[in-house]
């Protein structure tokens, strides 16, 4: 009984952490690659996330509540990808874990 539940948590973490796309994806395979390997990064990112988000907000204060000192720590740390999908696995897109400032990104087409 107790094993049945155990397994029942794990695959509602797997199943809740897979991404809309590895869902979609042609390859099976390749989505579940990417659904186990978003279950060590996305907890990772979300913990860098956080502490970034706390020295930026120190960052902030410490330097008299000026916003050009922590935005760029902020931006780093909040922005970037927060799950892998196949597309990072074969290539086709780079893991971005930390993020860049939306200023420095070139303007996205409208289609």
């Amino acid at each position: 009984m107790r094993r049945g539940a155990v397994a029942a948590v794990f695959l509602g973490l797997a199943l809740a952490a897979w991404p809309a796309e590895a869902r979609a994806a042609d390859d099976p395979a390749l989505g579940a690659a990417a659904a186990v390997c978003s279950l060590v990064y996305a907890p990772t990112k979300l913990a860098f996330a956080g502490l970034g988000t706390v020295v930026s907000g120190l960052a902030w204060a410490m330097t008299g509540f000026d916003g050009d000192v922590a935005r760029p720590i902020f931006y780093s740390a909040v922005r970037g990808d927060y799950v892998i999908t196949p597309s990072h696995l074969d290539g086709r897109r780079p893991v971005e874990f930390v993020g860049r400032d939306p200023r420095d990104e070139p303007p996205s087409t409208p289609w």
